[in-house]
């Protein structure tokens, strides 16, 4: 059983989640949730013909809830309506990224929530065809029995800081909250934007959980090798597993965790945050390419130093990445936004096939909401867009103007300097 329920708000379903593989089905078990009829529609689907009660199949949404879902997202009426589905709701997605971003300044947690989103994903092996027995970014690292893995020591405690945020938007999948946590976390602390996208769905229970045992280690007798077997299974290749590395300029390694690391050094002991563990950077709530710098010279023994991160400037294939980061960290920033979008999508299925990109409609948005400036749109010869070519029509059609061939002078002006003109002839005649 889970040590702690993680919400309130999730206690008629908590079955789902408490069940062993062996127990028997039950209504809202693991089990009854992989008939084909209730894994057809994830939590955020747009149901135009679909009974409200089926949205009840989702462990995370009680009968009410989903009512109101299928109240919200019904378009049209009647027998015309279709069903349009996806994994998980943009705007939820971008309003979660927002409170996100308010948990990381109150709390300080960029480096778990990194993590949280990497072993998440990490476990993926691309030699292991069915989905979801391969791994990867599909919510599962939620259960209890993946939890007590001994390489994701300490992330019940993530888990606990994102569930209010899953609780209040339910219209999003776990496998999405941990990515986007991870990623808003890099960005927040000064790294690259990263890439992502979202719809990634969910496993739905326990026993769909990877084998331990996929996640690397520490200080393996081979640590190159060992680096290369784990991150080759997944599909990535020297380069991503070197700048995958430079996230350790974030965070701290506990030694009751992880038996690696000091209970506390001069940088770790006031915090921010918990007190305590060995950083690999001075700055450790920073992203930078400091890591590389620190690992490379080896001066200050309150850094860390682990076997896998030294074996980085001994390995050939990997020095030469490692010494470019060192040096460059805007080559460092665009490998490792790349090595973190391809991490962060393996193993996972997506709803739309072709994924949702957050920051592809943010910009759609604020290209059809940009404000009319129509003096800026009245002169020299500029290819206009639809979008404002009607915006100029509305505005210039009652002076004779066109929007699809920009006047050659400043229209406004001119009208300024014909004002101008009759007030003068005006004053002119009544003198």
């Amino acid at each position: 059983m889970m040590a702690e329920r993680l919400s309130s708000s999730l206690a008629h379903y908590s079955s789902c989640c408490l069940l062993r593989a062996s127990e028997p089905a039950t209504p809202h078990s693991p089990a009854a949730l992989l008939s084909p009829r209730r894994r057809r529609f994830p939590s955020s689907c747009s149901l135009r013909s679909i009974p409200a009660p089926h949205l009840a199949s989702s462990p995370l949404i009680s009968p009410s809830l989903s009512h109101r879902l299928f109240q919200r997202r019904a378009i049209g009426s009647g027998r015309g309506m279709s069903v349009v589905c996806a994994a998980s709701d943009p705007a939820q997605l971008r309003s979660a990224r927002e409170d996100i971003k308010e948990l990381l300044r109150t709390t300080f947690c960029h480096p778990i929530l990194v993590r949280l989103g990497w072993h998440d994903a990490g476990t993926y092996d691309k030699n292991i065809g069915e989905w979801p027995k391969c791994g990867g970014a599909n919510g599962s690292l939620r259960f209890e029995i993946e939890l007590k893995h001994a390489a994701n020591a300490g992330l019940v405690n993530a888990l606990k800081l994102i569930q209010p945020i899953k609780d209040k938007y339910p219209g999003i999948t776990y496998a999405d909250l941990f990515q986007l946590a991870s990623a808003t976390a890099i960005e927040e602390a000064g790294g690259p934007q990263i890439p992502m996208k979202y719809g990634r769905i969910d496993v739905v229970g326990p026993e769909q959980c990877p084998d331990e045992g996929r996640l690397p280690d520490a200080g393996p007798p081979s640590p190159a090798d060992h680096l290369r077997n784990v991150f080759y299974r997944m599909g990535l290749d020297d380069k991503d597993i070197v700048a995958l590395s430079g996230a350790h300029t974030l965070g701290r390694s506990r030694p009751e965790r992880s038996g690696w690391g000091k209970p506390e050094t001069k940088y770790t002991k006031d915090g921010p945050g918990a007190p305590g563990g060995q950083s690999w950077t001075v700055q450790w709530l920073k992203f930078d390419n400091s890591y590389f710098k620190d690992i490379k010279e080896q001066k200050d023994e309150d850094l860390l130093v682990l076997p896998t991160d030294t074996v980085l400037f001994e390995d050939p294939n990997f020095k030469e990445y490692a010494t470019k980061y060192a040096e460059d960290q805007d080559a460092f920033f665009k490998d490792y936004a790349e090595a973190h979008a391809k991490l962060s999508n393996l193993g996972a299925k997506f709803d739309p096939p072709e994924g949702i990109s957050l920051d592809a409609e943010s910009k759609t948005t604020a290209a059809e909401a940009e404000p009319f400036v129509a003096a800026k749109y009245s002169y020299g010869k500029r290819e206009l867009s639809d979008t404002m070519k009607q915006k100029i029509r509305a505005e210039y059609e009652s002076f004779g103007g066109s929007p699809d061939t920009p006047l050659k002078s400043n229209y406004f002006l001119n009208i300024m300097i014909l004002i101008a003109g009759l007030a003068f002839i005006t004053s002119l005649v009544m003198n």
